[in-house]
């Protein structure tokens, strides 16, 4: 791999037209990081056990092999000029193997941290960014115990490879402990995590990125909305105060500037009804609410992802529009040719994942508009099919 000297600091001379960059993981993320990519001539070469990966029909070429198989994925990182990944859930040990023999400019540092969500939260709370009060569990009786301290609600959630609502119970009285003993108790088989509740009045989330001459650049903050655990939708603006703006776009660039960020990273947050901003959690990739970026903004989420792990200076970003994203779950496919008749405007991304089962992640439709309440219905009957 190619390296020069800037500011006394070896760095990676940025890619040329036709190199290849390679993504472990070809689901949406990956199908979308390809297409910005390509779009910049770049080829793509995308890893993944999933032979009807869906990012595979965009990539120049595809290897289908299990996220835990060194010799194959090592193969795999060796006939590419540059390495990057879609998501966390991967195996992080093999990857840290492989950032001394390859080029992965994102390293793996953050990926390990942000694997565990304990080690994630202690590591926020020692730069002194907040979180939610947390508890580690490890058997039913530390479970009783952080209760006492945390009170109820609180969530219990497995530390590791949980995301969409999987892998965590919201614990809602003392009872819910006898009742839902077996689910709790086959859950504690593996380490846990207790949360305190945060009474919040706004979820939101920034995607935040960072190249290797450390210039950072935040987007737009989005307010979200989840149902069941599901991202369902993202708005830009968030309306928020300037004052809270103000301080999650500091701790974003507190965090990227820490973490010695490559790339893009989503970063989670609660607003409390004080003003208080809590981290939730982050991401070491683009996330889901920042696909409103493709068409709201002047640069998207994955073209930074795609200019930062190439070598090349990140983008100053604008906010085009305001927008207004939904994610597209199984049950909502249906819904699809409806939108497409009634709201011409709107831009439909359709993964190509296959089967529409439900709560899983099949598209997203966004809007790119100034009234917000033209899309009431819309939202109503999306709502109502996720019930």
């Amino acid at each position: 791999m190619c390296k020069k000297e800037y500011g006394g600091i070896r760095m990676m001379m940025p890619l040329q037209p036709d190199a290849t960059i390679g993504i472990i993981g070809a689901g949406q993320l990956g199908k979308m990081l390809a297409q910005s990519a390509q779009k910049m001539g770049y080829r793509i070469a995308t890893y993944d056990p999933n032979p009807k990966a869906c990012a595979f029909p965009v990539s120049n070429w595809h290897q289908v092999g299990s996220f835990d198989d060194e010799e194959s994925l090592i193969d795999f990182s060796k006939k590419v000029d540059v390495v990057t990944y879609e998501f966390e859930n991967i195996n992080a040990q093999i990857l840290k193997t492989l950032h001394s023999e390859v080029n992965l400019p994102q390293g793996t540092d953050l990926l390990l941290t942000s694997q565990d969500r304990v080690l994630e939260k202690k590591w926020l709370n020692e730069m002194s960014v907040a979180t939610a009060p947390f508890w580690e569990i490890r058997s039913f009786e530390d479970l009783e115990a952080a209760l006492i301290e945390s009170g109820f609600p609180a969530i219990l959630k497995t530390t590791r490879f949980g995301y969409d609502g999987k892998g965590q119970i919201v614990i809602y009285n003392q009872e819910q402990l006898s009742d839902d003993r077996d689910s709790l108790a086959q859950m504690l088989q593996s380490a846990c995590i207790l949360e305190g509740y945060c009474a919040f009045d706004k979820e939101v989330s920034v995607m935040v990125a960072r190249d290797q001459y450390g210039t950072i650049e935040t987007f737009p903050i989005s307010r979200n909305i989840h149902r069941k655990g599901i991202l369902f939708s993202s708005q830009v603006p968030a309306e928020l105060s300037s004052t809270a703006e103000e301080k999650i776009q500091k701790i974003a660039k507190k965090i990227a500037k820490k973490a010695n960020l490559i790339g893009v990273l989503g970063i989670e947050f609660f607003l409390l009804s004080k003003g208080e901003v809590v981290v939730n959690e982050v991401a070491p990739r683009p996330h889901n609410s920042g696909h409103y970026t493709i068409e709201a903004c002047n640069v998207s989420q994955f073209d930074q992802h795609i200019l930062a792990v190439s070598g090349h200076k990140l983008s100053p970003i604008k906010l085009l529009k305001p927008a207004l994203m939904f994610n597209i779950l199984g049950q909502d496919v249906k819904h699809v040719s409806h939108i497409w008749e009634k709201y011409p405007e709107a831009v439909v991304h359709l993964y190509q994942k296959g089967e529409a089962k439900k709560n899983r992640k099949m598209g997203h439709l966004t809007f790119v508009d100034n009234y917000f309440e033209k899309y009431d219905s819309l939202r109503k009957n999306l709502e109502n099919s996720n019930e």
